[in-house]
């Protein structure tokens, strides 16, 4: 008789077995299920505190570094004392949106009529400032308020990220943990030179800063003390947003009383390979109009299709590119300049956007890329994004097959390089 069996002596050996068998056996399951379950909430609970444990190690040397690098010991001890791992930064750090937003469903958003009566309205409450700034800066006045908007919609939204948690969590376990760690390192500076305290430094969860989002490297280069009270505040003075933005465009080439560019007609036949920089005179020799009145004056502007050929098309200038370097995409720096031009009553874009092309997923464009390599146009990694090289790549290929080498990717041009790839 089996050791299980003894206990009920009066059964036979096999039915005894079976018997506790068919009633123990659903019994069995679910105390090795919740076992399991146990055990997993205890292995995640060990390794978090492993985690917590790694990231307080980790956040000791970086205090060591720091005071090495002349951070005070106060500002440590006020700034990093109770800094904490925090995990949604880093889940917000490695998602990857599935669909690529067309640019039109972004400006949609960005330059809402929402938006442009907010920023007619925050222009009115504070003109006397921006206006100050346009004169000391040379930036207009819708523009800088235009970055507000963007950035912060008029600092209703800012973030309330600690910038401390999110840069020393992103340095020790982020994507780009180096510069994670030079950004953590200036914030830290930023603190001890007396612009703000360390509890009130608030932003995205990326570590971007105030209602214009500067990172904390941004602020020690473009920062600037607008209202005179000696300290540089973009989280509560408007005065300071104002001069800091304003600064950071005039530094990045602004150019004084020149437009961003403007809203263009192109001519039949037009090569849309073309991606060099032209005098506004040699454009207009190739039969480029301006949509409404004449060509700027631009020493060097170049063509922008940011939808191909079937959408808007624009001339823009060394301002437009200094909207650029405040964040360089087209479809940011295209929000700025229309929503600064609605702001201040210009008109905007006039040509319709090809609204019935499908987005490309970001699955798709690796698809395109890994294809691209593989039929002999080489645009590099394929890393999901429609960078410059992807771009010229799909031109060469569209050029090969007698196509418009506009360089915008549509669910047509990847399915015809599927087939060509087969």
């Amino acid at each position: 008789m089996s050791r299980n069996c003894s206990i009920g002596r009066r059964c036979r050996p096999l039915l005894c077995a079976s018997l506790i068998a068919a009633i123990t056996t659903p019994f069995a399951a679910s105390v090795a299920l919740a076992n399991s379950q146990l055990m997993s909430e205890v292995d995640s609970q060990a390794a978090t505190e492993v985690s917590y444990a790694n990231f307080q190690q980790w956040l000791q040397d970086f205090r060591q570094y720091a005071a090495g690098q002349g951070i005070s010991e106060a500002t440590l001890s006020n700034a990093l004392d109770g800094v904490r791992y925090r995990e949604r930064v880093i889940e917000l750090d490695g998602y990857q949106p599935e669909f690529v937003r067309p640019i039109w469903e972004y400006l949609d958003t960005a330059v809402s009529s929402t938006r442009i009566n907010n920023g007619r309205e925050k222009l009115a409450d504070h003109r006397d400032t921006a206006q100050q700034m346009q004169q000391r800066y040379g930036v207009p006045a819708e523009i800088i308020v235009a970055i507000w908007g963007i950035e912060s919609n008029y600092g209703s939204n800012f973030g309330d990220f600690s910038t401390l948690e999110s840069l020393a969590t992103l340095a020790y376990d982020g994507r780009r943990r180096d510069f994670a760690r030079g950004e953590l390192l200036a914030a830290l500076r930023i603190i001890d030179q007396g612009d703000i305290a360390a509890e009130q430094m608030k932003g995205s969860w990326a570590g971007a800063m105030g209602h214009t989002q500067f990172i904390p490297s941004s602020f020690e280069a473009y920062a600037v003390d607008g209202d005179g009270d000696g300290r540089r505040d973009i989280w509560s003075s408007i005065p300071d947003v104002m001069a800091s933005t304003a600064n950071y465009l005039d530094r990045a080439g602004w150019q004084t009383g020149q437009p961003w560019g403007v809203e263009v007609r192109l001519p039949e036949g037009f090569d849309y390979a073309q991606t060099e920089r032209r005098s506004s005179a040699e454009w207009r020799n190739q039969g480029v109009q301006a949509l409404q009145g004449e060509l700027p004056n631009f020493d060097s502007g170049a063509i922008v299709i940011p939808a191909g050929a079937e959408g808007p098309a624009f001339l823009v200038g060394a301002n437009f590119r200094a909207i650029l370097r405040y964040n360089n995409a087209t479809s940011y720096a295209l929000a700025v300049a229309t929503l600064g031009d609605a702001i201040a009553g210009r008109d905007g874009i006039q040509q319709s956007w090809p609204r019935d092309q499908a987005p490309l997923t970001r699955d798709d464009v690796q698809e395109l890329q890994l294809t691209l390599n593989r039929v002999g146009y080489s645009v590099g990694g394929a890393d999901g994004v429609m960078g410059p090289n992807t771009r010229q790549g799909l031109r060469n290929f569209q050029r090969d097959q007698g196509l418009i080498p506009d360089g915008f990717a549509t669910q047509q041009l990847l399915e015809l390089l599927r087939q060509r790839s087969q």
